[in-house]
């Protein structure tokens, strides 16, 4: 069982930034593809962005692209979103996921365990 716990959300102004944490509790964590999804008020989950077992591939839902970036720290057990250039329309609860293979890393289904959520809000 995987424990995952988000941290660093908060309520910014749109053009702020925010840096959100995964810590795992998994000491393999690197055999682990990790993902950061989020759901606004009354809307499903949706795919944020997600990065390899190695950290050596990365993929972004298209309204992030050049405004968050995801890393992760194999030695640390972590993976962050930094997120730039925020917008009124990022408003969501944001969860980190973890899944065992890197395949697919845009489906929720795929992933195994989930983390229990940060709330971030972005006033205009």
């Amino acid at each position: 069982q995987v424990q995952l716990v988000e941290s660093g959300g908060g309520l910014v102004q749109a053009g702020g930034s925010l840096r959100l944490s995964c810590a795992a509790s998994e000491r393999t964590f690197s055999g682990f593809a990790m993902g950061w999804f989020r759901q606004a008020p009354g809307k499903e989950r949706e795919f944020v962005a997600a990065i390899t077992r190695r950290g050596d591939d990365t993929s972004y839902l298209d309204s992030v692209k050049g405004r968050f970036t995801i890393s992760r720290d194999n030695a640390k057990n972590t993976v962050d979103l930094q997120m730039n250039n925020l917008k009124p329309e990022d408003t969501a609860v944001y969860y980190c996921a973890a899944k065992y293979s890197d395949w697919g890393p845009r489906s929720s289904g795929t992933y195994a365990f989930w983390g229990q959520g940060t709330q971030v809000t972005v006033s205009s």
